[in-house]
């Protein structure tokens, strides 16, 4: 798939700026705070009607402005395709393809991207919900109905902590509808741990490799941390460990007034030569795994949809070493349109610049 061009309008501080995409290296460079992030986020916003930044979709509209717009063309299967998104200050969301009005999973089932940020590399000294949110992503751009699992599985949990609430207030417990709370708890969230743990193992299989490429000596271990489950289990085997478990906190659960038990709980757990990287390995060590991981999920999203994604690197270049820049760049297939943002250009060899086109951003405007 290729990005042909894209144009925003009030979308954040890019009043108005259209962009010719076609291409396999697109370089957008300008100093902070002008732009190229919002740029690369909007671009991700089309393939997942989410932002990396924030869950306030407000906060994308230009201040002042009614609404912002999102416009982009790309092709995809030799066929031409055009995607578009606006969101008002009256939190109106319209969503169309080829001009036509759709649906999300529809929408979020064309554009497939990898998206690799500063914020990125934190991944594994952040929180558990920065670990999920990661895992939950990329589970997205490969299967979009997941979304409305995890949604549907956080309305029943927040049901259910309100449920939990009120009996802390009044002393007035409703066993059965706790029951129906549980019990719908357990069918979806089940299966967000099954996908869960079924990605983490095609993944680290990619990773495992990339990551002894740039470390050498270096083994690396990914596990899915669940309060409930120690091993590999099937759908079955989760959702009768996961009721289990359930029943056996019920009482701390309603002492405490919220859920304590299932996904939203869970955690990723990386470990280098069998030792836990979140605690003993180095700044160094942590960006090689994140490296490894980002570059891993465009190889598993190609295998899985037959589709390359657009690789969006977000200012990352710069936080890295030049053994980790270098393998990045020449780990891109050359096939992979890839949309990099740079202070300058600084950091890209000469070679490499030669068939790439360079935008330079300033306010929110190509200069």
């Amino acid at each position: 798939m290729r990005l042909r061009d894209l144009k925003l309008t009030n979308y954040r501080n890019c009043k108005d700026l259209c962009l010719d995409l076609a291409g396999n290296k697109i370089l957008i460079i300008g100093k902070n705070a002008q732009g190229k992030t919002n740029i690369l986020e909007s671009i991700y916003f089309l393939s997942t009607l989410k932002s990396p930044r924030s869950s306030n979709n407000l906060e994308l509209i230009n201040f002042g402005a009614e609404k912002a717009e999102i416009n982009c063309n790309m092709i995809k299967a030799d066929t031409d395709v055009e995607l578009d998104f606006s969101y008002s200050t009256e939190k109106k969301r319209e969503i169309a393809l080829n001009k036509v009005k759709t649906t999300p999973k529809n929408f979020k089932s064309v554009l497939k991207t990898v998206l690799f940020s500063t914020a990125d590399l934190l991944l594994l000294r952040g929180n558990p919900s920065d670990r999920r949110d990661w895992l939950d992503r990329a589970i997205s751009q490969i299967y979009p109905a997941y979304d409305e699992r995890l949604s549907k599985y956080d309305k029943i949990r927040i049901q259910k902590n309100n449920l939990l609430k009120d009996y802390l207030k009044t002393g007035n417990t409703n066993d059965t509808l706790l029951d129906v709370y549980n019990e719908q708890l357990v069918i979806t969230g089940s299966n967000i741990i099954y996908l869960r743990k079924k990605f983490l193992k095609e993944i680290e299989k990619i990773a495992k490799e990339k990551h002894r490429i740039i470390s050498e000596t270096e083994n690396l271990k990914i596990e899915y941390d669940c309060s409930f489950l120690n091993g590999e289990f099937e759908l079955e085997d989760i959702a009768s460990a996961f009721k289990n478990s359930l029943d056996e906190r019920r009482i701390e659960e309603m002492r405490r007034g919220q859920a304590c038990v299932g996904p939203h709980r869970d955690d990723i757990i990386f470990y280098i030569n069998d030792s836990e990287a979140t605690k003993f390995a180095s700044q160094g060590q942590q960006r090689t795994i994140v490296l490894a991981l980002k570059l891993s999920e465009l190889d598993i999203i190609t295998s899985k949809t037959g589709d390359e994604p657009v690789l969006l690197l977000d200012d990352v270049l710069a936080e890295l070493d030049d053994i980790r820049q270098n393998y990045l760049l020449k780990s891109i297939n050359e096939n992979t349109q890839t949309i990099i943002t740079s202070v300058d250009t600084i950091l890209f060899e000469d070679e490499f610049l030669k068939d790439v086109k360079i935008y330079k951003i300033e306010a929110g405007k190509v200069i």
